[in-house]
Formats: C-alpha cells, structure tokens, sequence
C-alpha cells in the first residue's frame, strides 16, 4: 500500500510541478522574468513543492479514501503584472498555461497508452501507469479550472468577465474567501466534477477509469 502512495505521489509532484512551470513560461513569453530570476523556472520538485498542498493533502485524501483518490498542487509560480503589457488579460493566459500542459500530457500518455494495448502481450502495470498519468493530469486541468481563487479558472473568468463594478465586486468576495471555498468544494463539492473528468479520461484514453 504504501509504495502505491509513493507511486501516486510521484505522479501527482511531476504533474503539478510541470503544471506551475507552464505558468512562467508563459509569463516569461508574455515579458514578465519573475519566475526566472526566482529560480522557479525548473522541474526540480524541490523548488515547488507546497508542505501542505503536496504533502499533507495528498496523503489524508488518500489514507480518508483506502487509496483511490489522491490530489493535491504546488507552490504557485510568482509573476509581476507591471511587466506584463495588459495584466488583466495576461493573467488569463498565464493562468490557462497550466491547465493547458496537463491536458497535453494526458493526450501524449493517451496516445502512448493506445500504441500499448495495441500490442497482444501489453504489461499490464504500464497499462495501469499510464491510465494513472491521464487521470490525474485530466483531474488537474479540470479542477484548476474551478473559477475559485486561487485557482487557475478565476484568472481566467476575471479577463474574460466585463470591467464594471458587478465584476469587481465579485472578484473582490472571490479573492477574500476563495481558499476556504476551495477547501469546501474539495471536501464537499468534487463530485460536480467527476462527470467531467470521467468524460475527458474515457475521451483520451479511449476507455473508462480503472483497469
């Protein structure tokens, strides 16, 4: 059981540690060096890795679940928007970076994943790790795109949303109580999503969840 956690775990740090780099790349291209000069703009795990939220989280949800759930995320890439040329829009992008790499590692381990089973004698535990790979990077993209701060999906709601003082107000309540309501919807609200993600995953991987 516990080398399974740690496989998890592994899947999971690598998804979101690319996810946050995506980030700086894109803040990088949009003029903004942030995340360079803070030495973020690499995949050592060591350098985003968020005690709770890599760490704690992850392994409760996994223990409370008997092992069949397992989610967490990285420390958020820093960028500065007085670099960028229109921040509001800017962040928009910065923001769909992320969700954007995990959904394409879950279209090149979907591919690698049918090239597999293609094969009469696929390994099963490739089969198996491969599906892993998928799911949770689809649980990724579509949980950041919960428009909840902070949360990829507010960024990108905030600059497509009108500029009048409706918006600002909600942005405001959003920014205020987004983490709790976060951990709400994690504790309370994931199963909203789950249609989604299953959707996604029997798209990329051409076949449901669980092997």
């Amino acid at each position: 059981m516990v080398i399974v956690l740690i496989f998890q775990l592994a899947v999971l740090i690598l998804s979101v540690v690319i996810h946050e780099v995506s980030h700086g790349f894109v803040a990088e291209h949009l003029g903004d060096p942030t995340a360079r000069l803070a030495g973020r703009l690499t995949l050592n795990p060591l350098k985003h890795l968020d005690f709770f939220g890599s760490l704690v989280l992850p392994v409760s949800l996994w223990f409370l679940t008997g092992g069949a759930f397992v989610f967490g995320w990285a420390k958020p890439v820093p960028y500065n928007p007085n670099n960028l040329r229109n921040p509001l829009a800017a962040a928009g992008k910065i923001a769909a970076a992320g969700p954007a790499s995990n959904l394409l590692i879950a279209g090149i381990f979907g591919l690698a994943l049918r090239v597999v089973q293609s094969y009469a004698f696929a390994p099963q535990l490739l089969v198996e790790l491969f599906g892993l790979i998928i799911y949770i990077n689809v649980l990724l993209a579509v949980f950041n795109l919960v428009p909840l701060p902070p949360l990829d999906g507010s960024k990108i709601l905030f600059a497509v949303l009108p500029q009048n003082e409706s918006s600002h107000r909600l942005a405001f309540f959003l920014e205020r109580y987004g983490m709790v309501l976060v951990l709400l919807f994690i504790f309370f609200g994931f199963q909203l999503i789950l249609p989604i993600i299953n959707f996604l995953f029997r798209i990329i991987a051409g076949q449901s969840f669980g092997f």
